[in-house]
C-alpha cells in the first residue's frame, strides 16, 4: 500500500486494486488539488474542504462513497463508521464518516473531520486498524490532545497526522509540532510518501509525518 499525503485532509491511497482519494479540497490557501486519477473517492461530509469530487478524474466508472455502510469495490472493502465533527452529536457542525479500508492484509482508517474522542462501540469498530490518518491542528476537528486520546484508543501501528498547518497556509490551525510533542517525539523526519507493508510493523506505534504533495 502507498499512502501520498495531497494536503488539508485529502490522501492517495494506491494498492494492487485501486486508487483512492479521500477527502478531495476545493481550492485551500496556498494548496491545489489539481485532477489526482482515482478508481474510488470517499468524502467524509459534505463540506468545500473534503467534497469536491469532481476534482477527481476516473469517467464513468469513478466510484462515489458518502456515507456509512459496508462496500466492496475492486477487490476492496471499505466500511464507512458514523461519527461526529462536534461534541453534540453533529447538533454544531453535523455528521462525520469515518472510512475503514481492508486490502493487502492492511487495515487503514481515515478519520474525515472527526471531533470528539470514540464511544465504545466505535473504539472497536476500529480495534484492527493498522494505520491511522488523523487530525491534529484543531479548528473544527481534533486537536493534538484528543487526537492522542483517540489513539490510545484504537492503538494503531502506524499514525499519520492530517489537518494541521503548513508551510503553504491553513494558519488557522495548529502545527505538527505540538501533536509531535504530545506524542513524546524529540525530532521526526518528513517524508514523501508511504509505502507500508504488514511485515513493517513493529510493537510500538509509530508516527509518520508526510509531506504535502498537491499540485
Amino acid at each position: 500500500m502507498e499512502i501520498t499525503w495531497l494536503g488539508h485532509s485529502c490522501f492517495r491511497i494506491k494498492t494492487k486494486e485501486a486508487t483512492v482519494i479521500m477527502d478531495p479540497y476545493s481550492k485551500i490557501e496556498g494548496l491545489d488539488l489539481g485532477r489526482p486519477k482515482a478508481d474510488i473517492v470517499t468524502v467524509s461530509h459534505d463540506h468545500p474542504g473534503h467534497n469536491n469530487v469532481s476534482s477527481v478524474k476516473g469517467g464513468d466508472d469513478l466510484k462515489v462513497i458518502t456515507g456509512p455502510g459496508e462496500y466492496e469495490i475492486k477487490g476492496l472493502f471499505i466500511t464507512g463508521v458514523r461519527t461526529y465533527h462536534d461534541k453534540q452529536l453533529g447538533k454544531k457542525l453535523g455528521k462525520n464518516t469515518v472510512y475503514l479500508i481492508e486490502t493487502e492484509g492492511l487495515v487503514l482508517a481515515h478519520l474525515g473531520d472527526l471531533g470528539h474522542v470514540l464511544d465504545e462501540e466505535q473504539a472497536d469498530l476500529m480495534s484492527e486498524v493498522d494505520i491511522l490518518l488523523i487530525p491534529v491542528g484543531g479548528g473544527n476537528s481534533l486537536g493534538a490532545e484528543e487526537a492522542v486520546e483517540v489513539i490510545s484508543q484504537i492503538e494503531p501501528s502506524i499514525v499519520i497526522p492530517m489537518h494541521y498547518k503548513t508551510a503553504p497556509g491553513q494558519a488557522n490551525l495548529e502545527g505538527v509540532e505540538r501533536f509531535c510533542k504530545e506524542m513524546g517525539l524529540t525530532n521526526w523526519q518528513v517524508e514523501d510518501k508511504l509505502v507500508v507493508r504488514k511485515s513493517d510493523f513493529g510493537e510500538q506505534t509509530e508516527v509518520k509525518i508526510l509531506a504535502v504533495k498537491a499540485n
